[in-house]
């Protein structure tokens, strides 16, 4: 009798632990700004669809042959979805998509999410038209993290870093950082380079060129997206993640 009742209270505390869990991150993804949960979302969902074999990788990724020929559109989005099998790479990739994307929109994109979504309206074309030029690119999405790695630290150069516990620097060594470990891992740089560039021409269009002599505006959201996405009201118990802790982890995080 006292081992069923012990049994009974043990499955009672279990499910009040697993019910406070699910409210927690419940909490927190309704917390995350709407790109930012967008994307990510996007993103998981498309790799566990590969892993349930709902869908395949070659129904993903960049072709414009497919896409142009066979009008199968929806791979210009899901070819940034797809950052491989669930493991180390996949888990490493959406850790920083994640994070840098949110530290974006909730930093120097606060407000501004019609901006943040030209962003990536920009970002994404970009990198399509080098891929079709240049070719043999499946999947763009680690390109596209690291184009959000690049233009987070160059906003904010100041801020101290440490890699694994074993490099020190400033944000905008990150991303070649991240580049030589990927090159260390065996991966092809090519990738990684794309969004570098990517990442250092919307920087240089955004931030630079406007405050120079002579310079201007070049790139202006379209005034449909303002009027769409910039309506919302923000919730005054909002707790966005400060610009100044990109981590929380052993890499990328604040060396100070």
């Amino acid at each position: 009798m006292r081992t069923c009742q012990a049994l009974e209270a043990r499955m009672r505390i279990n499910t009040w632990h697993s019910a406070m869990a699910a409210q927690t991150f419940q909490q927190e993804y309704m917390q995350m700004p709407p790109i930012t949960r967008a994307y990510t979302t996007a993103c998981v969902l498309t790799t566990i669809a590969v892993k349930l074999d709902i869908i395949t990788p070659l129904q993903l990724y960049f072709n414009p042959d497919l896409i142009f020929k066979k009008y199968q559109i929806w791979r210009l989005l899901t070819n940034f979805m797809y950052f491989g099998p669930i493991g180390f790479n996949f888990i490493f990739n959406i850790i920083f998509a994640y994070r840098y994307c949110r530290m974006l929109e909730e930093g120097s994109f606060r407000g501004r999410t019609s901006d943040f979504f030209f962003m990536f309206l920009f970002g994404g074309f970009i990198m399509i038209i080098n891929t079709i030029l240049i070719g043999n690119i499946a999947f763009l999405g680690n390109a596209f993290t690291i184009m959000l790695v690049y233009i987070w630290s160059r906003r904010n150069p100041y801020v101290r870093m440490n890699f694994f516990g074993l490099l020190n620097f400033q944000a905008p060594y990150l991303p070649w950082v991240l580049l030589t470990f990927s090159l260390l891992l065996g991966n092809s740089v090519a990738v990684d380079l794309m969004g570098i560039l990517v990442g250092h021409l919307y920087f240089y269009l955004e931030d630079v060129f406007p405050l120079q002599m002579g310079g201007f505006k070049i790139l202006r959201t379209p005034r449909f997206l303002k009027y769409l996405m910039d309506t919302t009201v923000e919730d005054p118990n909002y707790q966005p993640f400060p610009e100044d802790r990109p981590g929380g982890f052993d890499w990328g995080n604040n060396g100070n």
